[in-house]
């Protein structure tokens, strides 16, 4: 995936079991609980064993309980390196809303802001 691509998607919800149910019936999606209290990997479409999609253009993304940097949706776009990519945003008026982040052994998340008071997210793959 090249940099500067849309990868990923996050849904903010009151209430994951009413959200999922929702959007499965409207769009036949799939919340998958994790294990990891309060989230869910929303699948989107045909996905491998590792919920990567394995539909060219389907991108899958995640839900979580409404609060902290997601309050409403985000769009995640990926990047070589998180930090530089901060500095950057910062240089051109945007703002951090949450630092690198490890998630698990896949690669980093971090939140940002633009101009606009838009937030959106970056992913940095593992190496």
């Amino acid at each position: 995936m090249a940099n500067g691509s849309v990868v990923h998607f996050e849904l903010p919800a009151d209430d994951l079991e009413r959200a999922g149910a929702f959007y499965a019936d409207v769009f036949g999606w799939k919340f998958i609980d994790q294990g990891n209290p309060g989230t869910a990997t929303v699948s989107t479409g045909p996905s491998d064993d590792y919920g990567r999609p394995t539909e060219p253009g389907t991108i899958n993304g995640g839900a979580a309980v409404r609060g902290g940097a997601i309050s409403a949706p985000v769009v995640t776009v990926q990047v070589a390196e998180i930090d530089e990519a901060l500095r950057r945003i910062e240089d051109l008026g945007g703002k951090r809303v949450q630092e690198k982040t490890q998630v698990g052994p896949y690669g980093f998340v971090a939140y940002f802001t633009d101009p606009e008071g838009n937030t959106l997210g970056l992913w940095q793959n593992a190496s």
